[in-house]
């Protein structure tokens, strides 16, 4: 027998849904409290659309809700660009981490960003800027890992995710 606990909000297909609202970090709120907007569950965005907005959101210090747009893109991609987004999408929550003070985990995804995204090095796709992206995921772990998050400036958690965010 299951112990009791918190019921979780589910959607009419019984697919878990988390309605509580959440801080600009995405750390849950209690139910009666203003939370910031999030996205749908059933988010569904071009990537371009997902590009700019995700962008918007990152440069506004709000990585765990870029994570959730990009993640709609992952989950709408073809097979062959699912990595590509998964990438990006943990990069965001990365980053994230980072900003929650927890280097650790930070590190951690940072590193599975950066491997997923080696799959595209060398390329553009949609104007991703994958090269710099690799390596400024990797070169945030490594500060991360050395100097824990208390070492990290915010500023110093910006990515671009385009080269040319105009095309």
């Amino acid at each position: 027998m299951a112990a009791a606990g918190p019921q979780r909000d589910r959607d009419e297909a019984g697919r878990a849904r988390n309605a509580r609202p959440r801080d600009a970090l995405g750390r849950p709120l209690p139910r009666d409290a203003a939370g910031e907007p999030t996205a749908p569950d059933d988010l569904s965005v071009t990537p371009e659309e997902a590009l700019r907005t995700a962008q918007q959101l990152l440069d506004s210090g709000r990585p765990f809700h870029a994570h959730e747009v990009l993640e709609a893109a992952w989950k709408a991609a073809a097979p062959p660009e699912r990595d590509l987004w998964q990438g990006l999408a943990q990069l965001a929550v990365g980053i994230t981490h980072a900003r929650r003070g927890n280097a650790r985990g930070a590190a951690a995804l940072l590193r599975r960003a950066a491997a997923r995204l080696d799959g595209y090095a060398g390329t553009t796709p949609h104007g991703i800027d994958t090269a710099g992206l690799i390596s400024s995921a990797r070169a945030l772990a490594a500060r991360l890992e050395a100097g824990g998050a208390a070492g990290v400036d915010p500023a110093g958690l910006a990515v671009r995710l385009q080269i040319d965010p105009g095309r």
